[in-house]
Protein backbone atom coordinates (compact mmCIF):
# COMPACT_ATOMS: atom_id res chain seq x y z
CA UNK A 1 0.00 0.00 0.00
CA UNK A 2 1.44 3.10 -1.09
CA UNK A 3 2.26 6.10 1.51
CA UNK A 4 0.20 8.87 -0.24
CA UNK A 5 1.26 11.42 2.06
CA UNK A 6 4.90 10.46 1.69
CA UNK A 7 4.82 10.81 -1.22
CA UNK A 8 2.96 14.33 -1.26
CA UNK A 9 5.52 15.42 1.04
CA UNK A 10 8.61 13.96 -1.13
CA UNK A 11 7.31 15.06 -4.12
CA UNK A 12 5.53 18.52 -4.02
CA UNK A 13 6.96 19.70 -0.25
CA UNK A 14 5.00 23.32 -0.66
CA UNK A 15 1.76 21.67 -1.39
CA UNK A 16 2.23 19.49 1.53
CA UNK A 17 3.06 22.13 3.93
CA UNK A 18 -0.25 24.24 2.89
CA UNK A 19 -2.05 21.23 4.04
CA UNK A 20 -0.16 20.33 6.71
CA UNK A 21 -1.05 24.17 7.76
CA UNK A 22 -4.46 24.12 7.08
CA UNK A 23 -4.72 20.53 9.52
CA UNK A 24 -2.88 23.01 12.06
CA UNK A 25 -5.24 25.87 11.49
CA UNK A 26 -8.37 23.86 11.46
CA UNK A 27 -6.94 21.81 15.12
CA UNK A 28 -6.11 25.15 17.06
CA UNK A 29 -9.47 26.73 16.20
CA UNK A 30 -12.93 26.63 15.68
CA UNK A 31 -15.10 26.91 12.48
CA UNK A 32 -18.49 28.66 13.38
CA UNK A 33 -19.18 28.93 9.85
CA UNK A 34 -22.95 27.44 9.50
CA UNK A 35 -22.25 26.29 5.72
CA UNK A 36 -18.95 24.32 7.16
CA UNK A 37 -17.94 21.06 9.30
CA UNK A 38 -15.87 18.09 9.76
CA UNK A 39 -16.54 14.93 7.32
CA UNK A 40 -15.90 11.19 8.17
CA UNK A 41 -12.48 9.70 8.19
CA UNK A 42 -14.10 7.10 6.09
CA UNK A 43 -15.41 9.61 3.71
CA UNK A 44 -11.47 11.24 3.55
CA UNK A 45 -10.54 7.63 2.74
CA UNK A 46 -13.24 7.37 -0.09
CA UNK A 47 -12.07 10.78 -1.77
CA UNK A 48 -8.85 9.26 -1.85
CA UNK A 49 -9.35 6.70 -3.58
CA UNK A 50 -9.10 4.82 -6.56
CA UNK A 51 -12.91 5.64 -7.48
CA UNK A 52 -10.83 8.90 -8.46
CA UNK A 53 -9.53 7.24 -11.68
CA UNK A 54 -12.34 6.40 -13.28
CA UNK A 55 -14.80 8.08 -15.45
CA UNK A 56 -18.76 7.04 -15.36
CA UNK A 57 -20.94 9.09 -17.46
CA UNK A 58 -24.74 7.67 -17.28
CA UNK A 59 -25.97 6.05 -14.82
CA UNK A 60 -25.83 2.72 -13.04
CA UNK A 61 -26.32 -0.10 -16.11
CA UNK A 62 -26.09 2.52 -18.67
CA UNK A 63 -23.14 3.93 -18.82
CA UNK A 64 -20.61 5.25 -21.76
CA UNK A 65 -17.74 3.62 -20.54
CA UNK A 66 -16.71 0.03 -19.80
CA UNK A 67 -15.41 -1.37 -16.32
CA UNK A 68 -17.84 -0.12 -13.92
CA UNK A 69 -18.83 -2.76 -11.84
CA UNK A 70 -18.02 -1.80 -8.52
CA UNK A 71 -18.88 2.54 -9.52
CA UNK A 72 -22.45 0.99 -10.32
CA UNK A 73 -22.05 -0.42 -6.54
CA UNK A 74 -21.21 2.52 -4.92
CA UNK A 75 -23.79 4.28 -7.09
CA UNK A 76 -26.97 2.30 -6.35
CA UNK A 77 -25.84 2.14 -2.69
CA UNK A 78 -25.85 6.32 -2.23
CA UNK A 79 -29.31 6.78 -4.33
CA UNK A 80 -31.14 3.67 -2.18
CA UNK A 81 -29.58 5.45 1.06
CA UNK A 82 -30.75 8.87 0.07
CA UNK A 83 -34.38 7.72 -1.10
CA UNK A 84 -34.61 5.70 2.36
CA UNK A 85 -33.59 8.35 4.81
CA UNK A 86 -35.35 11.16 2.76
CA UNK A 87 -38.14 8.78 2.51
CA UNK A 88 -38.03 10.21 -0.91
CA UNK A 89 -39.42 8.76 -4.35
CA UNK A 90 -36.28 8.94 -6.13
CA UNK A 91 -32.89 10.42 -5.81
CA UNK A 92 -30.06 11.72 -8.02
CA UNK A 93 -26.38 11.84 -6.63
CA UNK A 94 -24.42 13.01 -9.31
CA UNK A 95 -24.45 16.84 -9.15
CA UNK A 96 -20.94 18.12 -8.57
CA UNK A 97 -21.90 20.88 -6.33
CA UNK A 98 -24.84 23.03 -4.62
CA UNK A 99 -25.25 25.52 -7.51
CA UNK A 100 -24.79 23.20 -10.36
CA UNK A 101 -27.93 20.63 -8.41
CA UNK A 102 -30.18 23.57 -8.21
CA UNK A 103 -29.58 24.61 -11.84
CA UNK A 104 -30.22 21.40 -12.29
CA UNK A 105 -34.04 21.44 -11.25
CA UNK A 106 -34.48 25.07 -13.05
CA UNK A 107 -33.40 23.46 -16.32
CA UNK A 108 -34.58 20.42 -16.48
CA UNK A 109 -38.53 21.73 -14.96
CA UNK A 110 -38.54 25.04 -16.87
CA UNK A 111 -38.13 27.32 -19.95
CA UNK A 112 -35.93 30.58 -20.04
CA UNK A 113 -37.84 33.22 -18.60
CA UNK A 114 -40.42 31.62 -16.56
CA UNK A 115 -40.92 33.17 -13.12
CA UNK A 116 -39.97 31.39 -9.85
CA UNK A 117 -40.79 32.71 -6.29
CA UNK A 118 -38.17 32.68 -3.94
CA UNK A 119 -36.88 34.18 -0.89
CA UNK A 120 -34.92 37.42 -1.12
CA UNK A 121 -30.59 37.06 -0.70
CA UNK A 122 -30.61 39.72 1.54
CA UNK A 123 -33.25 38.07 4.36
CA UNK A 124 -31.44 34.38 3.89
CA UNK A 125 -32.30 33.49 0.35
CA UNK A 126 -29.25 32.66 -1.71
CA UNK A 127 -27.34 32.99 -4.65
CA UNK A 128 -28.67 29.89 -6.44
CA UNK A 129 -32.33 31.64 -5.83
CA UNK A 130 -32.30 34.34 -8.54
CA UNK A 131 -29.75 36.80 -7.12
CA UNK A 132 -29.05 39.34 -10.45
CA UNK A 133 -25.20 38.36 -10.36
CA UNK A 134 -25.87 34.88 -11.02
CA UNK A 135 -26.49 33.15 -15.02
CA UNK A 136 -30.54 32.33 -13.32
CA UNK A 137 -31.09 35.53 -12.01
CA UNK A 138 -30.50 36.39 -15.84
CA UNK A 139 -31.98 33.31 -17.65
CA UNK A 140 -35.41 32.84 -14.85
CA UNK A 141 -37.36 35.40 -14.17
CA UNK A 142 -36.98 35.24 -10.08
CA UNK A 143 -39.59 37.35 -7.82
CA UNK A 144 -38.55 37.83 -4.06
CA UNK A 145 -40.62 37.50 -0.91
CA UNK A 146 -39.35 38.95 2.12
CA UNK A 147 -39.55 38.39 6.01
CA UNK A 148 -41.18 40.50 8.01
CA UNK A 149 -41.41 41.75 12.19
CA UNK A 150 -38.23 41.30 14.39
CA UNK A 151 -38.61 37.56 14.34
CA UNK A 152 -38.54 37.56 10.89
CA UNK A 153 -41.54 35.48 9.94
CA UNK A 154 -42.05 34.96 6.06
CA UNK A 155 -45.63 36.57 5.57
CA UNK A 156 -47.97 33.89 3.76
CA UNK A 157 -50.07 36.94 2.56
CA UNK A 158 -47.48 38.44 0.54
CA UNK A 159 -46.36 35.45 -0.84
CA UNK A 160 -50.34 34.03 -1.88
CA UNK A 161 -50.68 37.89 -3.47
CA UNK A 162 -47.55 37.06 -5.62
CA UNK A 163 -48.11 33.94 -6.58
CA UNK A 164 -51.88 35.02 -7.99
CA UNK A 165 -50.59 37.88 -9.49
CA UNK A 166 -47.90 36.66 -11.42
CA UNK A 167 -48.71 33.11 -11.23
CA UNK A 168 -45.36 31.90 -10.91
CA UNK A 169 -44.59 28.36 -12.82
CA UNK A 170 -41.95 27.25 -9.52
CA UNK A 171 -42.74 27.91 -5.72
CA UNK A 172 -38.89 28.24 -4.12
CA UNK A 173 -38.27 28.04 -0.27
CA UNK A 174 -34.84 27.44 1.47
CA UNK A 175 -32.11 29.48 2.16
CA UNK A 176 -28.27 30.56 3.49
CA UNK A 177 -29.15 32.62 6.42
CA UNK A 178 -32.13 32.18 7.77
CA UNK A 179 -32.63 31.45 11.43
CA UNK A 180 -36.23 30.15 11.55
CA UNK A 181 -37.91 26.90 10.82
CA UNK A 182 -39.71 26.92 7.51
CA UNK A 183 -43.83 26.18 6.79
CA UNK A 184 -43.45 23.91 4.03
CA UNK A 185 -47.23 22.72 3.82
CA UNK A 186 -48.12 26.64 3.41
CA UNK A 187 -45.61 26.95 0.94
CA UNK A 188 -46.85 23.92 -0.80
CA UNK A 189 -50.50 25.25 -0.46
CA UNK A 190 -49.77 28.45 -2.27
CA UNK A 191 -47.62 26.85 -5.38
CA UNK A 192 -51.00 24.52 -5.20
CA UNK A 193 -53.66 27.20 -5.10
CA UNK A 194 -51.62 28.53 -8.55
CA UNK A 195 -50.51 25.37 -10.18
CA UNK A 196 -46.75 26.06 -9.39
CA UNK A 197 -44.28 23.44 -9.15
CA UNK A 198 -42.64 23.02 -5.61
CA UNK A 199 -39.09 23.28 -4.71
CA UNK A 200 -36.96 23.58 -1.41
CA UNK A 201 -33.63 23.84 -0.98
CA UNK A 202 -32.20 22.65 2.43
CA UNK A 203 -28.68 22.92 1.84
CA UNK A 204 -28.08 23.89 5.41
CA UNK A 205 -30.23 21.59 6.97
CA UNK A 206 -30.25 18.35 4.89
CA UNK A 207 -28.58 16.44 8.07
CA UNK A 208 -30.94 18.29 10.99
CA UNK A 209 -33.65 16.99 8.73
CA UNK A 210 -32.05 13.26 7.76
CA UNK A 211 -31.80 13.34 11.63
CA UNK A 212 -35.81 13.91 11.79
CA UNK A 213 -34.35 17.59 14.04
CA UNK A 214 -36.55 19.42 11.62
CA UNK A 215 -39.13 19.08 9.38
CA UNK A 216 -39.09 17.49 5.92
CA UNK A 217 -40.48 18.96 2.80
CA UNK A 218 -40.38 15.18 1.18
CA UNK A 219 -43.26 14.58 3.93
CA UNK A 220 -45.01 18.09 2.43
CA UNK A 221 -45.50 16.66 -1.16
CA UNK A 222 -43.05 19.18 -2.58
CA UNK A 223 -41.95 17.96 -5.98
CA UNK A 224 -38.01 18.84 -5.63
CA UNK A 225 -35.72 18.71 -2.21
CA UNK A 226 -32.40 19.87 -3.07
CA UNK A 227 -29.83 19.40 -0.30
CA UNK A 228 -25.77 19.51 -0.49
CA UNK A 229 -24.41 17.03 1.45
CA UNK A 230 -21.38 18.25 3.35
CA UNK A 231 -22.93 20.87 5.28
CA UNK A 232 -25.14 19.30 8.44
CA UNK A 233 -24.59 16.04 6.55
CA UNK A 234 -21.36 15.24 6.99
CA UNK A 235 -20.26 14.39 3.80
CA UNK A 236 -18.16 15.24 0.84
CA UNK A 237 -19.03 18.18 -0.97
CA UNK A 238 -21.61 17.05 -3.46
CA UNK A 239 -24.98 17.84 -4.39
CA UNK A 240 -28.32 15.46 -4.10
CA UNK A 241 -31.38 16.13 -5.80
CA UNK A 242 -34.79 14.32 -4.48
CA UNK A 243 -38.04 14.06 -6.35
CA UNK A 244 -41.23 12.17 -7.45
CA UNK A 245 -41.15 9.80 -9.65
CA UNK A 246 -42.56 11.46 -11.96
CA UNK A 247 -40.40 14.11 -12.66
CA UNK A 248 -36.96 11.39 -12.41
CA UNK A 249 -36.61 11.17 -15.71
CA UNK A 250 -36.72 14.53 -16.33
CA UNK A 251 -34.27 15.41 -13.67
CA UNK A 252 -31.64 12.65 -14.69
CA UNK A 253 -31.38 14.02 -17.79
CA UNK A 254 -30.88 17.28 -16.52
CA UNK A 255 -28.05 16.40 -14.40
CA UNK A 256 -26.35 14.05 -17.23
CA UNK A 257 -25.94 14.87 -20.43
CA UNK A 258 -27.89 18.00 -19.62
CA UNK A 259 -25.20 19.99 -17.49
CA UNK A 260 -22.39 18.00 -16.71
CA UNK A 261 -20.29 15.02 -17.74
CA UNK A 262 -18.74 12.22 -15.62
CA UNK A 263 -20.07 12.63 -11.88
CA UNK A 264 -16.83 12.32 -9.14
CA UNK A 265 -17.51 8.70 -8.21
CA UNK A 266 -14.77 8.89 -4.96
CA UNK A 267 -17.48 11.97 -4.26
CA UNK A 268 -20.38 9.66 -4.64
CA UNK A 269 -18.75 7.09 -2.45
CA UNK A 270 -18.16 9.41 0.25
CA UNK A 271 -22.27 10.54 -0.10
CA UNK A 272 -22.80 6.69 0.03
CA UNK A 273 -21.19 6.17 3.55
CA UNK A 274 -22.16 9.39 5.25
CA UNK A 275 -25.74 8.76 4.46
CA UNK A 276 -25.54 5.49 5.87
CA UNK A 277 -23.75 7.27 9.00
CA UNK A 278 -27.05 9.63 9.45
CA UNK A 279 -28.95 6.83 10.10
CA UNK A 280 -26.90 5.73 13.43
CA UNK A 281 -28.29 7.09 16.55
CA UNK A 282 -25.38 8.97 17.24
CA UNK A 283 -25.68 10.85 14.77
CA UNK A 284 -29.09 11.94 15.75
CA UNK A 285 -27.23 12.98 18.93
CA UNK A 286 -25.18 14.70 17.14
CA UNK A 287 -28.34 16.82 14.71
CA UNK A 288 -29.98 17.20 18.19
CA UNK A 289 -27.19 19.00 19.84
CA UNK A 290 -26.46 21.13 17.88
CA UNK A 291 -29.64 22.64 17.89
CA UNK A 292 -29.25 22.85 21.36
CA UNK A 293 -25.77 23.99 21.04
CA UNK A 294 -27.21 26.81 18.62
CA UNK A 295 -30.05 27.61 21.11
CA UNK A 296 -27.05 28.62 23.57
CA UNK A 297 -25.31 30.40 21.61
CA UNK A 298 -27.98 33.15 20.92
CA UNK A 299 -29.13 33.14 24.53
CA UNK A 300 -26.23 34.34 25.31
CA UNK A 301 -26.12 36.95 22.64
CA UNK A 302 -29.24 38.11 23.48
CA UNK A 303 -27.92 38.37 27.48
CA UNK A 304 -24.95 40.33 26.63
CA UNK A 305 -26.86 42.87 24.51
CA UNK A 306 -26.16 41.57 20.73
CA UNK A 307 -28.67 42.15 18.05
CA UNK A 308 -29.70 39.07 16.62
CA UNK A 309 -31.53 38.89 13.33
CA UNK A 310 -35.23 37.54 13.82
CA UNK A 311 -34.33 37.43 17.62
CA UNK A 312 -33.02 34.16 17.77
CA UNK A 313 -32.83 30.64 16.19
CA UNK A 314 -35.09 27.70 15.37
CA UNK A 315 -32.51 25.43 13.69
CA UNK A 316 -28.38 25.72 13.67
CA UNK A 317 -27.02 29.35 12.88
CA UNK A 318 -27.75 33.01 13.23
CA UNK A 319 -27.14 36.17 12.59
CA UNK A 320 -25.30 38.63 14.54
CA UNK A 321 -26.55 42.74 13.70
CA UNK A 322 -22.61 43.59 14.12
CA UNK A 323 -23.48 47.37 13.49
CA UNK A 324 -26.09 47.56 15.76
CA UNK A 325 -24.54 46.07 18.47
CA UNK A 326 -20.55 46.83 17.77
CA UNK A 327 -20.78 49.63 15.99
CA UNK A 328 -18.47 47.66 13.17
CA UNK A 329 -19.22 46.12 9.93
CA UNK A 330 -19.34 42.49 9.64
CA UNK A 331 -15.96 42.40 7.72
CA UNK A 332 -14.24 44.04 11.07
CA UNK A 333 -15.98 41.26 12.82
CA UNK A 334 -14.80 38.51 10.66
CA UNK A 335 -11.72 40.03 10.95
CA UNK A 336 -11.44 40.37 14.56
CA UNK A 337 -13.04 36.60 15.25
CA UNK A 338 -10.60 35.12 12.78
CA UNK A 339 -7.75 36.99 15.24
CA UNK A 340 -8.66 34.94 18.25
CA UNK A 341 -9.26 31.80 16.07
CA UNK A 342 -12.77 31.84 15.38
CA UNK A 343 -13.72 31.39 11.77
CA UNK A 344 -17.32 32.82 10.88
CA UNK A 345 -18.23 34.69 7.51
CA UNK A 346 -19.50 38.55 7.24
CA UNK A 347 -23.09 38.49 6.19
CA UNK A 348 -25.65 40.60 4.67
CA UNK A 349 -28.72 41.67 7.20
CA UNK A 350 -32.33 42.21 5.60
CA UNK A 351 -32.46 45.11 2.89
CA UNK A 352 -28.74 45.62 4.38
CA UNK A 353 -27.94 49.32 3.53
CA UNK A 354 -24.21 48.32 3.22
CA UNK A 355 -22.22 46.40 0.13
CA UNK A 356 -22.40 42.92 0.16
CA UNK A 357 -18.24 43.31 1.30
CA UNK A 358 -18.77 45.22 4.13
CA UNK A 359 -22.46 44.35 5.12
CA UNK A 360 -24.04 44.76 8.43
CA UNK A 361 -23.64 41.22 10.00
CA UNK A 362 -21.35 37.99 11.00
CA UNK A 363 -23.32 34.78 10.26
CA UNK A 364 -22.33 31.52 12.90
CA UNK A 365 -23.69 28.00 13.42
CA UNK A 366 -23.08 25.12 15.31
CA UNK A 367 -22.67 22.01 13.07
CA UNK A 368 -18.22 21.82 12.79
CA UNK A 369 -18.01 22.22 16.90
CA UNK A 370 -20.67 19.99 17.22
CA UNK A 371 -18.99 17.75 15.10
CA UNK A 372 -15.93 17.76 17.44
CA UNK A 373 -17.91 16.94 20.59
CA UNK A 374 -18.41 20.22 21.93
CA UNK A 375 -21.31 20.93 23.88
CA UNK A 376 -23.55 23.76 25.61
CA UNK A 377 -21.02 24.76 28.58
CA UNK A 378 -18.59 25.01 25.68
CA UNK A 379 -20.86 27.15 23.49
CA UNK A 380 -21.39 29.38 26.58
CA UNK A 381 -17.73 30.11 26.71
CA UNK A 382 -17.54 30.85 23.20
CA UNK A 383 -19.72 32.88 22.63
CA UNK A 384 -18.61 35.00 25.63
CA UNK A 385 -15.35 35.30 24.01
CA UNK A 386 -17.30 36.31 20.70
CA UNK A 387 -18.61 39.18 22.56
CA UNK A 388 -15.65 40.28 24.89
CA UNK A 389 -13.74 40.44 21.37
CA UNK A 390 -15.80 42.10 19.19
CA UNK A 391 -16.76 44.93 21.90
CA UNK A 392 -12.64 45.27 21.66
CA UNK A 393 -11.64 44.80 18.10
CA UNK A 394 -8.47 46.77 18.72
CA UNK A 395 -7.51 45.63 22.08
CA UNK A 396 -4.43 43.70 21.13
CA UNK A 397 -3.30 42.48 25.14
CA UNK A 398 -7.39 40.96 24.81
CA UNK A 399 -7.62 39.42 21.69
CA UNK A 400 -4.44 37.90 22.28
CA UNK A 401 -5.31 36.04 25.41
CA UNK A 402 -9.05 35.27 24.10
CA UNK A 403 -6.76 33.56 21.24
CA UNK A 404 -5.06 30.93 24.08
CA UNK A 405 -8.33 30.32 25.76
CA UNK A 406 -9.62 29.64 21.97
CA UNK A 407 -6.90 27.20 21.28
CA UNK A 408 -7.00 25.61 24.57
CA UNK A 409 -10.53 24.51 23.88
CA UNK A 410 -10.23 23.54 20.60
CA UNK A 411 -6.95 21.32 21.29
CA UNK A 412 -9.26 19.54 23.47
CA UNK A 413 -12.02 18.12 21.03
CA UNK A 414 -9.76 16.93 17.75
CA UNK A 415 -11.02 17.42 15.02
CA UNK A 416 -12.02 14.19 13.00
CA UNK A 417 -9.73 13.00 10.44
CA UNK A 418 -6.86 14.85 11.53
CA UNK A 419 -4.32 13.71 14.54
Amino acid sequence: MIDYRNALSTNDPEVYAAILGEERRQSEGLELVPSESYTYPEVLAALGSVFTNKYSEGYPGRRYYGGQAYTDVVERFAVERARALFRAEHANVQPLSGSPMNQAVYLGMLAPGDTILGMDLSHGGHLTHGAPVSHMGKLFRFVRYKTRGERGAIDFDEVRKLARDLRPKMVLCGHSSYPRELDYGRFKEIADEVGALTMADVSHLGGLIAAGVLANPVDSGFDFVTTTTHKSLRGPRSGLILCRNQFAKAIDASVFPGLQGGPHMNVVAGVAIALRNATSPEFRDYAALCLRNARVLSEVFLERGVVLVTGGTDNHLMVLDVVNSFGIDGREAERVLDEIGLATNKQVIPDDPNPPMRPSGVRLGTPACTSRGMGEADMRRVATWIVDALAAPHDTKRLTDLRVAVKELALRFPVPGVG
